[in-house]
């Protein structure tokens, strides 16, 4: 019970001590509220940590400039019709893209695919990828129980790591 009661104390000695350090801060915020700035006195700071360096408060360095946009402005020379340029250019490469995949279709087409059997094949991945994930929470909850890692279990079950 000796060191309970020690631990006790210190901790109401160091209730106290706080206390009337807080006591103190808030007088002395008081006053400073009160004070010009040229009769404030800068706060004390506590001892510094070797290799730590504290940021000053308030902006940083790299926000104390004007705000940039990270889109770049166009130029006071640039009239409106350049960039009318660059929307008709991502126009054309749009018109571009698309018949480049009009063409991609057209030979599957001549291939023998359709787009139901793309959908059906689509279909069939979705619901394999469901089986195997629920194979995969089964085999986890497995390795937990026997205390193993999954990657053990596979020879078990006559499962190739790449699966």
């Amino acid at each position: 019970f000796g060191c309970a009661r020690s631990r006790t104390g210190d901790r109401l000695l160091r209730s106290s001590q706080n206390s009337s350090h807080l006591a103190s801060l808030r007088s002395r915020a008081r006053a400073a509220a009160l004070d010009p700035p040229s009769l404030q006195t800068p706060p004390t700071r506590g001892p510094r940590t070797p290799g730590l360096r504290r940021t000053e408060p308030g902006p940083n360095r790299s926000c104390r400039g004007p705000f940039r946009s990270p889109r770049p402005s166009p130029k006071s020379g640039q009239a409106y019709g350049t960039s009318e340029e660059f929307l008709n250019l991502d126009i054309q490469k749009l018109k571009d893209k698309k018949d480049m995949l009009d063409k991609e279709i057209y030979q599957l087409i001549s291939e023998g695919y359709s787009v139901d059997e793309l959908d059906d094949h689509i279909s069939q991945l979705h619901e394999y990828n469901d089986i195997k994930d629920v194979g995969q929470m089964l085999l986890g909850k497995l390795a937990v129980i026997r205390g193993v890692t999954t990657k053990e279990l596979y020879p078990e079950f006559d499962l190739d790591m790449s699966d």
